[in-house]
């Protein structure tokens, strides 16, 4: 087994001049032992026997490709990288092959190393430093990248930020800028130091700061929380997303009491126009629908898909949304979902014109693809506008049972969407008394790949039907 110890301090041009000598003595991957800054405790190190010489030859892209995944903290990512060089270069591996396991996990490493990269790139919050040449201002920072990555963004910092000295520390190395750049090891991290803008920074972050766009999935998906201890305006963040609600009411009573009065009269005509209709019918209601423009979904779809079924119904079934058949055709689970919800009720003896069918959401969501409208679920905000329908439909039938299909519907009802097939088959109670059925609903049913699953899937769904039916007798 041969050691080979790796600086901390250029590791991969390191790793790529030893791989070469590795490759011109022969060497396989499984004879080197691996490590950095220090050599790794091994009862059998010593001098791996040569073997047959490997000419390196690699694309540019795959020779790009495997440097950056050498950033990666994986432990094994320099023997997967030794490894893929002589596969590629022999023939019988291919960069881009993500169904081989060795190029698979490379790529997969490349990927994840880009964005830490990108994450260093935005979120190093310099401070200012006292002067260290003259005329040049100084800065510093810490930073604690999720993989060693620093040394690849020392180019890009130079080129922005060639205008004054600074040093960028990381638990592993130090990128320092006087002039020059150049990199050395990082020996502990350095003090803390106060600067004075930062408290000019914080306040134009929540000046700037929108509470009517906020997400905070989005939000943290593209500033994960692990940044936020070196970041100035993060502890501002919480108390901000608290009062988000509150700010945005305040915009918008503060945007109508300074609109004109014209305007200001159209806005509330708009707003008396969203309360909730007086229908005592469900065609009734179904009219009223019909020109809903709550929600952005109203744009795209083809038309509202109101529910169908007697106003006298005992038992409701709530699905998620309509899809691209029942958006055509203006009726509830008229597609291949509600095929099999068809076959399913004639097995257990239900009658369709006896139950009360709608959805959670009234309009068709979808993106396009080529001539296709492929499904997207809906968003908490489309049920939360469309549940204002739901309920109209409810007060009118006073069903004596809801059958909820999916995750949509039951969120719809009942505020809670998670862990359906958990809860599917145990009854529950709404709000208002109502007994309410969670169960899987028909499209799932008929998305499982694995043929036992889907006929597991499909024995519940048809069971739950059935308890259904039974309950309201």
């Amino acid at each position: 087994m041969r050691q080979v110890v790796l600086p901390v301090v250029g590791t991969v041009e390191a790793w790529r001049a030893a791989v070469r000598g590795l490759a011109a003595a022969g060497v396989a991957p499984e004879d080197v032992l691996w490590s950095v800054g220090e050599a790794a405790a091994d009862l059998f190190a010593g001098k791996a026997e040569p073997g047959v010489p490997v000419e390196l030859r690699l694309s540019r892209v795959a020779t790009e490709g495997i440097a950056t995944a050498m950033l990666h903290k994986d432990p094994a990512r320099f023997w997967l990288g030794h490894a893929a060089v002589l596969g590629v270069s022999q023939g019988r591996l291919r960069w881009g092959d993500r169904s081989d396991p060795v190029i698979g996990r490379l790529m997969a490493m490349e990927k994840t190393v880009r964005r830490a990269i990108h994450k260093m790139h935005a979120f190093v919050r310099f401070r200012e430093l006292p002067e260290v040449q003259a005329g040049r201002r100084s800065f510093g920072a810490w930073f604690e990248p999720e993989h060693p990555v620093a040394e690849a963004t020392g180019g890009f910092f130079a080129n922005r930020f060639g205008d004054m000295d600074w040093a960028i520390a990381t638990p592993e190395v130090t990128l320092i800028f006087d002039g020059k750049l150049r990199v050395e090891r990082t020996l502990g991290r350095p003090p803390q130091v106060e600067d004075g803008t930062e408290g000019l920074w914080r306040t134009y972050f929540a000046s700037i700061f929108n509470p009517a766009r906020l997400n905070p999935k989005a939000m943290q998906s593209e500033m994960p929380a692990r940044y936020w201890k070196n970041m100035p305006e993060a502890d501002l963040i919480p108390a901000l997303i608290r009062g988000a609600p509150a700010a945005v009411q305040a915009m918008r009573e503060r945007t109508l009491s300074e609109a004109p009065p014209a305007y200001r009269a159209r806005a509330q005509a708009a707003r008396d126009a969203l309360t909730v209709p007086d229908a005592e019918t469900l065609p009734g209601a179904a009219a009223l629908a019909a020109g809903c423009t709550r929600c952005a979904l109203h744009g795209p779809a083809t038309q509202v898909v109101w529910g169908e079924g007697p106003q006298e119904a005992r038992l409701m079934i709530v699905g998620e949304a309509p899809g691209d058949r029942e958006d055509l055709v203006g009726r509830p689970f008229v597609g291949p979902a509600g095929q099999l919800l068809d076959e399913l009720l004639a097995e257990v003896g239900g009658e369709r014109s006896a139950i009360y069918l709608t959805n959670a959401v009234k309009h068709f969501g979808y993106r396009p693809q080529g001539k296709r409208r492929l499904h997207m679920r809906p968003t908490r905000d489309h049920i939360d506008h469309c549940r204002w329908w739901v309920d109209i439909e409810r007060r009118l039938i006073r069903p004596k049972v809801i059958l909820g299909l999916g995750a949509t519907a039951a969120e719809a009802l009942t505020g809670r969407g998670e862990r359906v097939t958990e809860r599917a088959g145990n009854l529950e109670r709404l709000a208002d008394g109502t007994a309410f059925l969670p169960s899987l609903h028909p499209a799932y049913v008929l998305r499982l790949p694995d043929m036992e699953a889907r006929a597991a899937a499909r024995a519940r769904l048809r069971e739950d039907l059935a308890a259904a039916l039974a309950l309201v007798g």
